[in-house]
Order: structure tokens, then sequence, then C-alpha cells
């Protein structure tokens, strides 16, 4: 048997690879994690299916449910919202998993930044604008951040910056990175980004914690922040230039 940890995407059940919905169809065992990931990926799952919902387990009830899988000689489809390559929690099931000689693999999702770039209809990536985009989230109640990944550091570079649960949080965060981007950068927040109930913001690092208090946004959103947002003057890519020898 095989574990495969599945990126289930940002929320829209279309959006999963072919490869997903293959073994989804298949699997005999899917443990999910609950309120983010869409319902009908869960209803291809064969009749009789034994369906998980991980969002009040543990570490050690998780691996359980796929030790017991494994031992019962059963597929498991381990959902993760998002690709499961960035905040979801994969590397320590898969330390639990090698401790216990079961194998797994990994089959990559739509994670929630691109779906909010999308959503903005946005290049993350734009020519003489901004090459570098940096992936990070902030830290409450959840692990410390590593030394040398606070948001001065990182902002210090003036990339575009996708922060990942750190929403409940903007009225501080927005203000810690004036200094390097200026009260006038462009900001957008995605909620939701993909769902029928999407919500986005537009507005700077001046206003937009104001916007997101009048929203109502606590959780399931993606912060972007950088002049990509609104960039409207900036040279062609070489990629398709004439000028480029082919």
């Amino acid at each position: 048997m095989t574990v495969h940890f599945i990126g289930a995407g940002p929320g829209a059940a279309d959006l999963v690879t072919v490869r997903a919905a293959r073994i989804i169809a298949a699997a005999p065992v899917c443990l999910y994690a609950g309120a983010l990931v869409p319902r009908e990926l869960l209803d291809t799952a064969p009749p009789g299916a034994r369906l998980v919902d991980t969002a009040d387990l543990d570490l050690d009830e998780i691996t359980a449910e796929l030790v017991a899988a494994h031992e019962a000689g059963l597929d498991v489809a381990r959902l993760h919202s998002g690709d499961p390559s960035v905040y979801s929690a994969m590397a320590e099931q898969m330390r639990r998993l090698d401790a216990a000689g079961v194998p797994y693999d990994v089959v990559p999702g739509v994670p929630a930044f691109a779906a909010a770039a999308a959503s903005l209809k946005r290049e993350l990536t734009v020519p003489g604008v901004g090459q570098t985009v940096i992936l990070t989230r902030t830290s409450a109640r959840s692990t410390p951040m590593p030394p040398g990944e606070d948001l001065a550091t990182l902002g210090a570079s003036r990339a575009t910056l996708v922060l990942h649960l750190a929403v409940q949080r903007i009225a501080e965060l927005a203000p810690e990175l004036v200094p390097a981007y200026g009260a006038d950068c462009p900001v957008a927040v995605v909620a939701r980004a993909s769902r029928d109930d999407e919500l986005v913001l537009r507005g700077t690092l001046a206003d937009i914690a104001a916007q997101v208090e009048a929203a109502g946004v606590r959780r399931t959103a993606v912060v972007i922040v950088g002049s990509v947002l609104t960039a409207g003057e900036f040279p062609d890519s070489h990629l398709y230039s004439t000028a480029r020898c082919r």
C-alpha cells in the first residue's frame, strides 16, 4: 500500500490534478483537513471508503490511522489544502511514516498564493519590477520563526512578499513593513481564493488593515505585498522579444 500526500488545492473542487482525482477515486481510506478541503472531492471516493476528518486529531492519532491502513493493505489518500510543500505539516507525518516503514509519495497541488494571484489577474514576477517572491508566515501562537526570518529582515529586499496565516495580525504587521516598502506600497488580501465566497481586498500598507477589519476577514486568506500588484509600466520580457536569438 501507499500513503498518497495530495495537494487538494485552494478550495475549488476542480483545481486538483488529474493524478490526484484518480487516486482519490480509488482510495479505500481518505484522510482530509476538514474545513479546508472541498466536500466535492470526498464525494468522489469509492463507496464505503473510510473518510477521516483530521481537524480534531493530533499527530499520534493521524499516524495511527495511516499505520492501520498500511497493516490492512489499504492505500490512503491524505488530502492537504493547497500544495503540501508549504505549511502542510507533511514533514512530521513523513518522519513518522519513515520510522514505521510505511511507504508514501506526494502529489502536488495548486497553492493558495497561486490561486490568489489568479484571482487578482496578476503575475508576481514582472520584468523590471519584481523577480523574487518570498513565501512566509508570522508567528503568534504557532511555531516560532527561525532566526533571520523576521519581516524586517525579509522585507529589506523589497521582494514581492506573500504572507500565509497572517491576516488576523495585519494591523500589527503592516507597520513593520512600512520602513522597507513605504506606506503607499500596494497590498492585496485574498480570502478563500477560488471558492464561491472568495473575497478580494486591494489597498496599501497604510489602509489594508482597516479594510480587513471592516470585511471581518480572520482566516483562510493570503496577503500579498509588492509593486507588482499595480505595475503598468515595465519592459517586455526577453522571452518573446523579437531581438532574442531563436
